[in-house]
């Protein structure tokens, strides 16, 4: 089954490779409309797969993620044609120029092929990847998880027919539907079709392409994201930040799980942070230090477990740990962060230059929320996934993220001496 769904899509890409702008804008156009002239099946499918959920215990996070309603259909949908304002990035000339041997030189960018892309309970990640490849003239075998099997089945199939409609191959988009994890263990040798793999979901999954992928595979996605309270901190703003960071989506990967509050505010700081975060609904959990300041105050407090600085919470849940300066919170962040999205609130330069340059995370902030993270966000539209590697892609990935490139060289009956 797998090697058909390969070969027709490396087939397809072949198509897609060729289409303009105007004609890929197209098929993303159909896509929105029908998503949303479609919206009872697809809102259908997703009941069935949350009532299945439930019924298997699924955490309240995992829910909040695979849930869908009309009005996330919707931003969906306008999700997709925002793809279709941005800038087509094949066929763009990066860099060229004329060589000493009368040869004109050009890098361009072209679409990658075939994405694979491996995800758990987010059917918004079947649009967004569509409609990012689709518009890179890439095509996509998507293997969502389990939980939303149906919801991913009616949206691609929503997905196909705009296709179909506008004279190109189905196989351009397709979709694992069987739950059989053999299934991903054969996708992970697929490299004979599928050009680059991007799995997103928890820390087991990532383990599981690095270490059987024979495909190139794009690592990210898992967040567990410190917010650094410096001593010069104005408490209003800061708590502003962290009430955003931590609570306006617990269930994301860009939300803060770990707040490290500098020893000289952390008399003055705590107390607030305790009232606000009572209002708030968090529950915080407290090194030593941290939990003799918190403890009479409003907010649930505990103590700190020391695995819990190395897992997201994903839920109304943060750290709390007070450090002796910079280096201590630098220190903290290496050894337990995962270079997803870190910040630092501060009133001094020298404190957040410092900050930039030592934390090497794919996106540092100074005074703002963690939860920038986002390729809507980055202006770069919908994003395939947030990326925490170094190589070819990093931070949230967006169009460009998904073409490589071509040396082309133009002579005039060139040769080299």
């Amino acid at each position: 089954m797998l090697e058909q769904m390969g070969i027709a899509a490396k087939a397809a890409s072949y198509k897609l490779a060729l289409l303009s702008s105007r004609e890929k804008n197209r098929v993303l156009e159909k896509i929105a409309d029908y998503l949303e002239a479609q919206a009872q099946e697809i809102l259908l499918a997703n009941e069935q797969d949350l009532l299945e959920a439930r019924r298997n215990g699924l955490s309240d996070a995992m829910l909040d993620r695979l849930a869908l309603n009309p009005a996330r259909l919707t931003a969906i949908a306008n999700d997709v044609r925002q793809v279709c304002k941005l800038a087509d990035p094949v066929g763009q000339v990066i860099e060229g120029g004329l060589l000493d041997s009368g040869l004109r030189i050009e890098r361009r960018r072209v679409p990658l092929g075939v994405i694979g892309v491996i995800y758990e309970a987010r059917p918004n990640v079947t649009v967004d990847v569509a409609s990012l490849c689709l518009k890179t003239g890439n095509a996509a075998i998507l293997r969502g998880g389990k939980e939303t099997w149906r919801t991913n089945a009616a949206t691609v199939k929503v997905i196909q027919q705009a296709l179909e409609e506008c004279g190109l191959p189905a196989g351009a988009v397709q979709a694992i539907e069987s739950p059989d994890r053999a299934l991903v263990n054969e996708m992970l040798r697929m490299d004979k079709y599928i050009d680059m793999l991007i799995p997103r979901g928890g820390a087991g999954l990532h383990k599981l392409c690095r270490e059987q992928s024979t495909i190139p595979v794009i690592t990210g996605g898992i967040g567990v994201c410190h917010i650094v309270v410096d001593d010069s901190a104005e408490i209003d703003p800061a708590l502003k930040i962290i009430v955003n960071a931590k609570t306006q989506r617990p269930s994301t990967c860009n939300t803060v799980e770990t707040l490290l509050v500098h020893q000289d505010i952390a008399q003055r700081f705590l107390p607030a942070l305790s009232k606000q975060m009572a209002e708030s609904g968090v529950t915080l959990h407290a090194d030593e230090q941290a939990l003799a300041l918190l403890q009479n105050g409003p907010a649930k407090v505990e103590a700190v477990k020391a695995e819990q600085y190395d897992d997201e919470f994903l839920s109304l849940d943060l750290n709390v740990k007070i450090v002796a300066g910079l280096d201590d919170a630098i220190d903290h962040i290496r050894q337990h962060g995962t270079q997803h999205s870190d910040a630092i609130l501060t009133r001094t330069l020298r404190n957040a230059d410092r900050f930039i340059n030592e934390v090497d995370s794919s996106a540092v902030y100074v005074n703002a929320s963690t939860r920038f993270t986002d390729g809507g966000q980055f202006g770069l539209g919908a994003e395939v996934a947030v990326s925490t590697q170094k190589l070819h892609a990093r931070g949230p990935m967006g169009l460009e993220a998904l073409t490589t490139y071509k040396w082309i060289g133009f002579g005039d009956d060139t040769i080299r001496a």
